[in-house]
């Protein structure tokens, strides 16, 4: 009532996913979930049709450049070198020669690789060493982000604020775009593809992109 009273007509909510919290909820642990000191998958539905009644939307951060290493997803890939999940991430041998270079918080991030003694791998991680980056050019891992997509619009949500675009869409290291598409083989079409997704599944939604 009282953002309606504002004269509000949208809330941008920041990530409220199960996670550590070691990044203020950045380092998802489960896309599908509510972390439970903020409460459940049922609040959210009274909470989105509450703002639906009022005239106001939802968009949610879609945090899909990097997950928790916590997240199921990092534990099965780590535990198995042959595990489909392998490849959901990013990994290297040894360690990069520019491993130094472009990390985001000089003082507390000396690399954007880190040895994990289970893998017996280094995995890539642009942000802090407890938020491995997902490879965006398996199609697996899109397909999963399409999922995630549609499940919270089917709960209500009428897009998106993506994060980390910047790094989303760059080059990454051990895995070069490719596509089918002529419009997604360079980085920049993966946005073209979650919009195209996006639009298809609900017309009037959103897809904002930090940047």
């Amino acid at each position: 009532d009282h953002i309606e009273a504002l004269g509000a007509t949208c809330i941008w909510l920041l990530p409220f996913y199960e996670s550590p919290n070691r990044d203020n909820g950045y380092d998802v642990s489960d896309f599908y979930s509510v972390d439970e000191r903020l409460g459940t998958l049922g609040d959210f539905v009274r909470f989105t049709r509450e703002a639906r009644n009022r005239g106001i939307r939802i968009i949610l951060d879609l945090v899909v450049n990097h997950t928790s290493i916590d997240h199921p997803w990092f534990q099965k890939a780590r535990a198995d070198p042959s595990s489909p999940y392998r490849d959901y991430y990013l990994w290297s041998e040894t360690k990069p020669e520019d491993a130094d270079e472009g990390v985001i918080f000089p003082g507390v991030q000396d690399s954007t690789w880190t040895w994990d003694e289970a893998a017996q791998a280094y995995y890539f991680h642009r942000f802090y060493e407890h938020q491995a980056d997902l490879n965006v050019a398996n199609p697996t891992v899109r397909e999963e982000i399409e999922k995630i997509m549609g499940f919270w619009l089917e709960l209500g949500v009428s897009g998106f604020r993506l994060d980390a675009v910047p790094f989303l869409i760059e080059d990454r290291p051990t895995s070069p775009f490719d596509s089918d598409h002529d419009d997604e083989a360079d980085p920049h079409g993966f946005l073209t593809y979650l919009h195209r997704f996006l639009s298809w599944r609900k017309a009037e939604a959103i897809l904002l992109a930090e940047a």
